[in-house]
């Protein structure tokens, strides 16, 4: 009597009209299988009656997370955040840091696709630049790899989208300094390519306030020294800022001027990045929720690791102004 041939990976590959890799890949759990492709070689290993061990309910692999530079500490703080929950999930990380200095965002990424990557986080990546391209993010969410991005978004992408409101960083920030006197309120800003920086504009300018109190320049120091220099010149007596670095270049140049702050010069920064509180003057500045969108973040890369679909609409979380001592009454 002949013995009945046991169904091989070789048969169900076949029927499914793939590779036997892509039929290993499916049973692995492994990333870089398209939806349709791997419901094709469940449905095939059904008919065929394949026999296959218990496979993992999570995706192994480790988790990468893109983040633009370590040098901003405003980055740094998110890292630390996602690693400490990735963590305690099981989940581990990969740091890739994509300084203007080092391995590009786009190396980053090509070079994930060749990784076993369950899962990837972004922080202010190129969704967050309208003159970058989308396109590796794009290939490695069509490979099947889970993305959730944070202060970054594109309608165009299939992740999972968490920000900071910017729009509501402004308006507290203008409030304050309006409750303080201050009439000739100027905003020092990054370039306007990036998203963070459209939409900061977009809410200065419905609080009634001119392109004229607009100086754009670069997130840095230097950068909001410069925009400092342009925003003093035009006569304003308080500034927002669009970073923490950008407030302390304000600040310098104020001083280079011989000007005091808060006593001639408020100064706004954003993020309360680490030792802000401890700068001199200590800086009045806007908070994001770090450990608030990094949980979101999390949460919904676990889920999306375990099948669940990821919700593509983006969440907005609100900001907190910390006050402290570089904002003062108008002179």
């Amino acid at each position: 009597m002949a013995q009945t041939r046991r169904t091989r990976m070789a048969d169900v590959a076949e029927l499914a009209g793939v590779s036997t890799a892509t039929v290993s890949r499916v049973l692995s759990g492994k990333p870089g299988v398209k939806e349709d492709t791997r419901v094709a070689v469940l449905s095939a290993m059904e008919e065929a009656g394949y026999i296959r061990e218990k496979a993992p309910s999570r995706r192994s692999g480790v988790v990468a997370i893109v983040v633009p530079e370590l040098s901003n500490p405003a980055f740094p703080a998110f890292v630390e955040e996602l690693d400490i929950l990735l963590f305690a999930a099981g989940q581990p990380v990969v740091v890739c840091p994509a300084g203007s200095s080092g391995t590009s965002e786009m190396h980053h990424l090509e070079t994930l696709q060749d990784m076993n990557i369950s899962g990837v986080i972004s922080v202010s990546g190129t969704p967050a630049d309208s003159q970058g391209s989308n396109e590796h993010y794009q290939r490695l969410i069509d490979s099947g790899v889970p993305t959730v991005f944070v202060n970054g978004y594109s309608a165009a992408l299939k992740g999972a989208f968490f920000s900071c409101s910017d729009a509501e960083a402004v308006t507290a920030s203008v409030a304050h300094l309006r409750s303080l006197g201050h009439q000739r309120i100027g905003l020092a800003i990054g370039p306007e390519r990036y998203l963070p920086t459209r939409r900061k504009i977009e809410a200065f300018t419905a609080l009634g306030f001119k392109r004229d109190s607009i100086a754009a320049t670069i997130f840095t120091a230097e950068g909001g020294q410069l925009a400092a220099a342009r925003l003093i010149d035009s006569d304003h007596t308080a500034i927002v800022c669009g970073s923490d670095l950008m407030a302390l270049g304000a600040i310098r140049e104020a001083r280079r001027r011989g000007m005091s702050v808060p006593g001639d010069l408020s100064v706004v920064g954003y993020d309360d990045s680490p030792l802000m509180a401890f700068t001199d003057p200590a800086l009045t500045t806007v908070r994001q929720p770090v450990r608030a969108m990094c949980e979101a973040a999390v949460t919904a890369l676990l889920e999306a690791l375990e099948g669940a679909a990821l919700d593509r609409s983006e969440m907005l979380f609100h900001p907190d102004l910390i006050i402290r001592h570089s904002t003062g009454p108008a002179a």
